[in-house]
């Protein structure tokens, strides 16, 4: 089966001017809270608790690097949107998952991961928003899939492509559940094929 087997904590930043160098390729995981995020990025990686998963949504606060090769990262995003959580943290979320998203010339793409029960909120839509003006590629994971009857799993991918086509045209969409690995080999090749590229992007300029 094809993983992320090799990797290694890297970092750990609070600030988007804390940033490493740009250079090579990133891959970051976003998602609202307590939608399955850091247990994706366990299950591609095969392990337990390479990424933190809290019983209490909305713990992560800091942007997470990972090493999978030379120059190559997977970087784990705070999750977004728990109600429970100050407002002047969830301000300072946002600015971090905004700032790094619209300006950061190494992000080869996005895994967004969104709860199949409770897909596309306004907070999923505002990602797409922050990175229209860079043309990122997004890759949806819609978690917790095994929860959903076949029917209704089929019924959900089917609605959130169509919705994605009219609201970010360049993404893609796929069923995931990293209790019962359905998916892993698909999300782990799109990954893969992103961290592949290690061209360097010019960021956006604004007023274009």
């Amino acid at each position: 089966m094809t993983t992320l087997r090799n990797i290694e904590f890297v970092t750990t930043v609070a600030d988007t001017r804390a940033l490493p160098p740009a250079r090579g390729a990133e891959v970051a995981f976003v998602g609202r809270s307590n939608a399955g995020k850091s247990s994706a990025i366990n299950a591609l990686a095969q392990r337990k608790r390479m990424a933190f998963v809290s019983k209490t949504p909305g713990r992560t606060q800091h942007i997470n690097f990972f090493r999978v090769g030379e120059n190559r990262y997977l970087v784990d995003l705070p999750g977004y949107g728990y109600a429970a959580v100050p407002a002047a943290a969830r301000a300072h979320w946002n600015v971090l998952i905004g700032g790094y998203v619209q300006t950061r010339t190494c992000l080869r793409g996005v895994v967004l991961i969104m709860d199949a029960r409770r897909p596309l909120t306004e907070l999923d839509r505002q990602l797409f928003k922050w990175l229209e003006p860079t043309g990122t590629p997004v890759h949806v994971l819609l978690s917790k899939s095994d929860k959903l009857s076949h029917s209704q799993a089929g019924a959900t991918l089917r609605n959130v492509s169509a919705v994605l086509q009219s609201v970010y045209a360049n993404s893609s969409v796929q069923l995931f559940s990293s209790t019962r690995k359905i998916g892993l080999v698909e999300a782990a090749a799109k990954v893969q094929h992103w961290l592949a590229d290690g061209r360097n992007k010019k960021p956006p300029v604004k007023g274009e």
